[in-house]
């Protein structure tokens, strides 16, 4: 125990001695852990977001798609693009034809203005992205949790009134502390009566007060949206399954818009259809890659680092050369030579370590503001455990060297 505190003491000197050096030489092994941290920090953090996401629509809904689902990294396939429209109809056959669906609901997005659409009260103005039109069973499927007020009700979406559920952001904008029920606003200068505000949400991207999500969604009734926009389309379907009948429902709804859709036996479906499940599974491969490439960036990084403590461990085993013959004269064996200096290595190394670490967990947390980033107690441990074997691995062939050096020789080296 006195040779292992030994060997660092020594290794800490030789450190405080080289200040400048020692920091150059561990530079490569500071940014590789710092891109791990931050790599990490924002997988878990996006992976549990997502999840909490998907998982607030419960696991028997299902959602139906003209589109293919999923992150694209270009414009959709032609075949996509021919695709006919998903409409209000689709839905309601679901929910009077398909025994396993308890209810559908279908979904459109008002395309937003130029600038957004525009949302006033009196002399204010908002320009918020998200105006929706739904029925009222999204309020059961979709699990949304009302602040203030109510969700619409059947009524008024077949009189096609013109009433709205605003998100927390909008209420705040625009009514402060206010109570936002009962009041009257402008979409796109049309006139909606409040009934209802969301409950506050944390945005996947940028928390809480953020504008996205929830927070910054209108919802309107579908009938009123089909009465102000009679050419909008439907953007997408919810459908609820009935318990422990998911895959039942989705071949049912599948049966159904094939033949609905008129699509030839022959011919695949030109509609899509995903659950939480499958969606979950995507967000994994997606991030999968992001680790995979991102664990790519941080290893050159950690090599770069690596063969920065190998070649400064062997100029230092040069120079103090002498200090070796000394040490082997007096005793030491070839084993405290080669601790020794694999014990400077590894001090060096997790020093670097230890930087990375308090700069990846601070970083995370200034992005934690826009990003959604959570450093689970792994991380941390991971990366020093990784700088120090670093320099065990990088500090091996140094050592071995100074270890092997001949003491008569090593006492005349000047």
């Amino acid at each position: 125990m006195q040779e292992v505190y030994e060997d660092f003491r020594i290794a800490l000197g030789a450190v405080r001695v080289n200040k400048l050096r020692a920091f150059l030489t561990i530079l490569g092994v500071v940014i590789g852990v710092i891109t791990v941290m931050l790599m990490v920090a924002f997988i878990v953090g996006i992976q549990s977001q997502v999840e909490q996401s998907i998982e607030a629509f419960g696991t028997r809904t299902i959602f139906i798609h003209k589109f293919n689902p999923g992150i694209r990294l270009a414009h959709a396939s032609s075949e996509e693009r021919q695709r006919p429209p998903l409409t209000a109809e689709d839905a309601i056959s679901m929910s009077e034809y398909c025994p396993s669906v308890e209810v559908a609901v279908p979904i459109t997005r008002l395309p937003p203005l130029r600038t957004g659409n525009v949302v006033r009260y009196r002399d204010q103005e908002l320009y918020t992205a998200e105006v929706q039109g739904t029925l009222p069973a999204y309020e059961r499927i979709s699990s949304v949790d009302i602040g203030q007020g109510r969700f619409f009700s059947d009524s008024e979406n077949q009189h096609r009134q013109q009433v709205c559920v605003i998100g927390y952001f909008v209420a705040d904008k625009l009514f402060g502390n206010q109570d936002a029920p009962g009041k009257e606003l402008q979409i796109n200068n049309k006139d909606f009566t409040i009934i209802g505000v969301l409950a506050k949400q944390e945005n996947l991207f940028a928390g809480e007060d953020s504008s996205g999500g929830m927070n910054g969604t209108i919802f309107i009734p579908f009938g009123t949206l089909e009465k102000i926009y009679p050419q909008q389309e439907v953007n997408w379907i919810l459908a609820e399954a009935r318990p422990g009948a998911v895959n039942r429902a989705i071949d049912e709804i599948t049966e159904l818009l094939r033949r609905r859709r008129a699509v030839p036996v022959d011919k695949p479906d030109n509609f899509a259809i995903s659950t939480p499940e499958s969606m979950q599974q995507d967000v994994k491969r997606i991030t999968f890659g992001i680790f995979m490439l991102m664990i790519s960036i941080a290893s050159v990084a950690l090599l770069v680092g690596g063969i920065g403590v190998m070649n400064i461990m062997l100029v230092s085993v040069t120079e103090r050369t002498r200090e070796i013959g000394i040490r082997k004269a007096i005793g030491a064996r070839r084993s405290n030579i080669t601790w020794q200096f694999l014990t400077e290595a590894m001090v060096l190394t997790g020093l670097g370590g230890v930087i990375g670490i308090a700069l990846g967990w601070g970083l995370s947390l200034l992005l934690k503001t826009i990003l959604p980033t959570y450093v689970p107690l792994w991380a941390p441990l991971t990366g020093l455990g990784v700088s120090v074997g670093v320099g065990l691995f990088f500090g091996l062939w140094p050592a071995i060297k100074a270890a092997r050096l001949d003491p008569v020789e090593a006492l005349r080296y000047e």
